[in-house]
């Protein structure tokens, strides 16, 4: 295993609050976000790769337990180029794995025999969100990328670190013009739908009929995930666990939101593993 993600990578703590998650692995969702969870945070987000233990990691998580899910604001199809195993290749056998890849928060999924299938109710929006995709390019500042996902945009001033109050005003602009929802990330803000989907729905639908429940994110788009699992605890409906993935960009917001905080990637891949192994020796799936 890569340095960083062996079980000296978890804090302090960190196997009790995770325990309650392996008891009975087939009654226990695990959840997690893409980009600064499974893979590092690059300056082009085209290039993005997961960490090289991930698909196989999550390839034996998905047979183990009874859902393991990528929930993500990245196209589905994107998830799916990255996470699922070749035919044949090495997952730890057992044929293909039900890994569920939830992409664009929930908008659209890969189902289980590959096809991606969006949310009906995106289909009046697609047109107007390619309207202001391309009015937000027309003048858009040198370094600036505007990233058109079919029903959502996304404006990136990474390579552009001055250009943030432009980016910000003029999706103020597009929201105002279009009544698309304007969602703050890491460097960058995306105009999405006015639609009640988000990673806490996902949550909420994938969860259904568990007794507990993990999901790990880094970014301000997954506190809806992680107030869905502080809904389903408070309700006595399941044990959850929410995991902060923390670099130096992080909002404060999304550590305080979650149960335990890691740091990075290798943070993160360092849980999904933990309960691969603990999942592993209860021997109840």
């Amino acid at each position: 295993m890569p340095a960083g993600i062996g079980p000296d990578a978890l804090p302090v703590g960190a196997e009790v609050l995770l325990s309650p998650l392996v008891v009975d692995p087939g009654r226990t969702a695990l959840l997690c976000d893409f980009d600064g969870t499974l893979a590092p945070i690059v300056e082009d987000p085209a290039s993005a790769r997961p960490l090289g233990i991930v698909p196989a990691l999550l390839a034996g998580l998905a047979r183990r337990f009874a859902t393991m899910a990528v929930v993500s604001g990245r196209p589905a199809t994107f998830l799916a180029d990255r996470l699922i195993l070749p035919v044949g290749g090495d997952d730890g056998g057992g044929g293909p794995a039900p890994l569920r890849l939830v992409g664009l928060y929930g908008m659209e999924s890969v189902d289980r025999d590959g096809n991606v299938r969006p949310d009906e109710r995106v289909a009046p929006w697609l047109a107007v969100v390619a309207e202001a995709a391309d009015r937000l390019r027309d003048g858009a500042p040198a370094g600036v990328l505007v990233e058109v996902k079919g029903s959502a945009v996304t404006v990136h001033w990474r390579r552009a670190p001055d250009a943030g109050g432009w980016a910000t005003a003029r999706v103020a602009e597009e929201s105002d013009r279009t009544g698309l929802v304007p969602h703050p990330g890491r460097l960058s803000v995306e105009l999405r739908p006015p639609l009640a989907i988000d990673k806490g729905t996902v949550v909420e639908q994938l969860t259904s009929g568990c007794s507990a429940a993990c999901f790990l994110g880094d970014d301000l788009g997954d506190l809806p995930a992680f107030a869905a699992l502080g809904r389903l605890a408070a309700m006595g409906a399941m044990t959850t666990v929410g995991v902060a993935v923390q670099d130096a960009e992080t909002a404060p917001e999304v550590a305080a939101a979650a149960d335990l905080v890691v740091d990075g990637p290798e943070g993160a891949v360092a849980v999904l593993a933990w309960l691969d192994a603990a999942g592993g020796a209860t021997g109840l799936r």
